[in-house]
């Protein structure tokens, strides 16, 4: 039996393992279909502690690795894909391979995926020109034009990372201004490359019966006036969706997202189960703060390991 199982290798899993492996209780991360999250498909990260020149997401990522690894923590790939929490000392997690791992807790950073839009064509011409990642396919499309859908920094990271390769960025926002903080806003709009459509929704992805993104209709959201934008491609950054559907009828969940009764630590409503990071945060959705909340929930695991 272990003695903790962490699910999820993103900020929040890694820093649970570095702690919890300190604490010399050998860890086992069960890293999910995307080892290091979400944050290793991004380019350069500007805003975590201790890079004043940035560093690169998978670069910070592999580093978490190895020093969760150094102290003793366990990798091992795979998906879970059910929980049971019925036992009060033991929990038993099964893999998507049919495995069963038994522990005496768990750390839940199983973190969130991108959201979809759910536009006509979107499903069709997925990985045909649609795209959530512009770092994993920003390169195949070079000088023509592409969309980016979203306001945040996430979408304004993908628009400029694209400068780089298309030929012209057009940023599809549905508000006047975006939700981005000001210095990302501030070289958006300062590049040449990027055109933003203000108050605009992507109402359509064309054309599935030619398997490629041709164009996009867009509509206005003041004037309900649609019109077409040729592109070569779309890439959808409009939020996360936390990624707790194995978690339904076992842990209150609100809007997807683990409710952490006290909300002073990571404890949720079964003990000996912990959550950390986006999967259980739905205000700030940082690095900083996920890595923030492992350190929580691998302390309070550790205590309540002590106490069994």
């Amino acid at each position: 039996m272990e003695n903790v199982v962490i699910v999820g290798s993103g900020p929040a899993g890694y820093t649970a393992a570095i702690y919890l492996a300190r604490a010399e209780l050998k860890p086992l991360i069960i890293a999910g279909d995307l080892p290091g999250g979400l944050l290793t498909q991004t380019t350069e990260v500007e805003n975590f502690p201790a890079f004043p020149q940035g560093i690169q997401g998978f670069e910070l990522m592999e580093n978490m690795r190895q020093q969760a690894e150094k102290f003793g923590a366990r990798l091992q790939f795979g998906l879970v894909k059910s929980f049971d929490f019925s036992s009060e000392k033991t929990k038993l997690l099964e893999l998507a391979d049919g495995s069963k791992i038994s522990c005496k807790a768990v750390v839940l950073a199983m973190g969130a995926r991108p959201r979809s839009l759910g536009a006509p064509g979107e499903e069709e011409l997925k990985n045909k020109g649609v795209s959530y990642c512009a770092t994993c396919d920003g390169a195949f499309f070079k000088q023509v034009p592409v969309v980016v859908v979203g306001g945040g920094d996430s979408a304004l990271e993908e628009a400029l990372f694209l400068c780089h390769f298309a030929s012209e960025v057009h940023v599809i926002h549905r508000r006047d201004q975006f939700r981005a903080s000001k210095i990302m806003a501030e070289r958006v709009l300062a590049n040449d490359k990027i055109k933003v459509h203000w108050d605009s929704v992507l109402a359509e992805i064309l054309d599935p019966a030619q398997g490629k993104v041709t164009a996009v209709t867009l509509r206005n959201v003041k004037t309900d006036k649609l019109s077409q934008l040729p592109c070569a491609a779309v890439f959808i950054a409009v939020g996360h969706v936390p990624n707790t559907e194995s978690l339904q009828g076992l842990l209150p969940l609100e809007n997807g997202y683990i409710v952490l009764p006290d909300g002073a630590s990571s404890k949720t409503a079964v003990a000996g189960v912990f959550a950390a990071g986006d999967c259980a945060d739905p205000n700030y959705r940082q690095a900083i703060t996920a890595a923030g909340m492992g350190c929580r929930a691998a302390i309070d695991a550790e205590r309540y390991l002590q106490l069994a």
